[in-house]
């Protein structure tokens, strides 16, 4: 399931990319930045929308509305762990303690003392 949904987040990612792209820019020159041409940036007097811009809304809508399903669903599966029905896996044995390393010949016993020493 969580699969499926995140191949239709991507596809939905790639129409919207393209959607914009075939949209034609509004008021693009520089006199538009500084409120020239103010009518086009926001839209005109006109509230008539065209097809690509309704197109964009709603894969828009879609987009963010399956961010946050998608988003909320991890979170559910961090909670509960991959596989919630299976049993805890069992405790690792302790390792054994290490032997001790050999001895170089000729180097003195732990706990003996050499003959100087005396």
């Amino acid at each position: 399931m969580t699969v499926a949904l995140y191949t239709i987040h991507i596809i939905i990612a790639v129409f919207l990319i393209l959607v914009i792209l075939l949209q034609q820019g509004k008021g693009s020159d520089l006199g538009a930045a500084f409120g020239g041409a103010s009518s086009t940036v926001f839209g005109g007097a006109s509230g008539r929308q065209s097809f690509l811009v309704k197109v964009t809304v709603g894969l828009g809508v879609v987009f963010v509305l399956l961010s946050l399903g998608l988003s909320w669903r991890a979170g559910q599966i961090r909670k509960q762990g991959l596989m919630p029905g299976a049993a805890p896996p069992a405790p690792l044995p302790a390792p054994a303690p290490a032997a001790p390393a050999p001895l170089a010949p000729g180097a003195a016993q732990p706990g003996s003392e050499s003959p100087a020493a005396k």
